[in-house]
């Protein structure tokens, strides 16, 4: 922490050098941010060649930008889209050189004529002081305009492509968040956390303090006081059913050296700037390495998992009257669902179970995005890692906001560790599902419909031959 304190001071240091080697307005003038003074600025920084003038540029135009309002925000993006893309004289130029020689050279004068300004300029933005802060802050300001205006598709792509160098894993750091972790730290993973919301100081103290319980977090060197991502991880005998077993306040904490499992319960990404960029699959696997050294005993890693999309999949298929996957009868139990105090009661919830869980391993095995992939995103997170679709948990969270996005349905993923790299080869190049076989016998108690698709017919019959082979 000390020497990147070091290095912020002397980044902010050559920073305030290079302002007054640049003739800029007086301050009380450049309160007012516009377009046509970002623009003039963003084509100096593109030119200049000193270091402390480019740093004080970047800084000025990182702070005018967070002067502006929604619409005039828009308008920059807008700005980086159609003016700072690609030289369109020099491309064209490359490409008939490309055409005519199709040497290395050509190539090479091909690539760099491709590249937009926008992104030159995105990475001397990035010289300012706690530059990448502001970059990704004016990434998620992007993510959000991109919804309405798709022309912007580029320039996100251009941010996504740098962040993915920016915050390659080999720059990341891992530390261990406990309740010794500084206080301001503390506060962001109660803000952060996605998965299990974190009710006060006293729930955050049973989910670090305890000797049974593990968290970790990425961070990057120049955002050191806030995590990218972190994971919390209960260590337990056994794999669990419900997340009450988990964070249940009167659970029964055990010795560290007497567990056999570790459970990943929640993994949060913390910073929406980033999004797309993948921290996960590096995290699991560095968590489980460091936990492996420190208890050797462990040999179960394995997540209790939310499905978010399930329950609005369940829906359609509920109103859909040609559904290849629920029966009349089937639709009859699953009415309850409707009542949001379904589970309150015994009657009828064996009913819901029997109906309900087929469906789940119809939609986890089958469902697919109109781009070939997994619906449930949390599944496309950790198949695409290795794991192991392994059970189904039937009523495992109980909380409004389980109940309403999946029923209260969870899912455990077990990282086999002589597995991962087959199962994610599997799914990768041939999008295969690796299930345990009680999930596959849950699917083959589904009778395909007469007008399903061939490919989910023939999918249904190779689910059975291999439960009966």
């Amino acid at each position: 922490m000390t020497g990147t304190s070091f290095f912020s001071d002397m980044v902010q240091t050559i920073t305030e050098r290079g302002r007054k080697l640049l003739s800029f307005a007086p301050r009380a003038e450049r309160t007012q941010a516009s377009l046509t003074s970002l623009e003039k600025l963003c084509d100096m920084l593109l030119s200049s060649r000193g270091e402390a003038s480019g740093m004080a540029l970047a800084a000025e135009i990182l702070q005018q930008w967070s002067r502006l309002n929604d619409g005039q925000q828009r308008d920059f993006m807008l700005l980086l889209a159609g003016k700072f893309g690609p030289d369109s004289d020099k491309l064209d130029k490359a490409i008939d050189t490309y055409r005519a020689e199709r040497s290395a050279k050509a190539v090479l004068e091909l690539h760099e004529a491709a590249e937009p300004r926008r992104q030159e300029l995105i990475r001397r933005l990035n010289l300012a002081p706690n530059g990448i802060s502001t970059l990704v802050r004016m990434r998620e300001r992007l993510l959000e305009l991109k919804i309405d205006t798709p022309d912007l598709e580029a320039v996100d792509a251009d941010f996504a492509h740098l962040f993915t160098s920016w915050f390659n894993r080999g720059f990341l750091i891992l530390r261990p968040i406990d309740w010794s972790t500084p206080a301001h730290i503390l506060e962001k993973i109660i803000r952060y956390e996605a998965v299990h919301e974190i009710g006060d100081w006293d729930e955050l103290r049973r989910r670090l303090a305890p000797g049974d319980r593990r968290c970790f977090a990425f961070f990057h060197p120049q955002l050191a006081d806030d995590p990218l991502i972190f994971v919390e991880v209960a260590l337990t005998k056994t794999i669990p059913e419900t997340i009450s077993d988990v964070l249940g306040e009167k659970r029964a904490p055990i010795q560290a050296q007497d567990a056999r499992t570790a459970v990943f319960y929640s993994i949060s990404n913390c910073q929406a700037g980033l999004r797309g960029i993948s921290f996960g699959n590096f995290l699991i696997k560095q968590v489980v390495e460091d936990l492996r050294r420190d208890l050797p005993k462990l040999d179960t890693f394995v997540t209790l998992s939310p499905a978010p999309a399930f329950a609005g999949w369940l829906g359609r298929e509920r109103r859909n009257e040609d559904s290849d996957v629920l029966t009349a009868e089937d639709k009859a139990a699953l009415a309850v669902l409707d009542d949001p105090d379904w589970a309150g009661g015994t009657a009828g919830t064996a009913d819901v179970k029997a109906a309900l869980l087929p469906a789940a391993a119809w939609y986890f095995l089958r469902a697919r995005t109109p781009d070939g992939r997994p619906v449930d995103p949390v599944a496309r997170f950790h198949l695409g890692n290795g794991a192991r679709l392994e059970r189904l948990d039937f009523l495992a969270d109980r909380s409004s906001r389980a109940m309403r996005q999946a029923h209260g349905l969870m899912v455990n993923y077990l990282y086999k560790l002589d597995d991962i790299e087959t199962n994610h080869e599997a799914f990768a190049q041939r999008g295969e599902i690796v299930a345990a076989p009680a999930i596959r016998k849950l699917l083959r108690s589904i009778k395909p419909n007469r007008s399903a698709p061939a490919a989910e017919r023939a999918g249904n019959a190779a689910d059975s031959k291999e439960l009966s082979s």
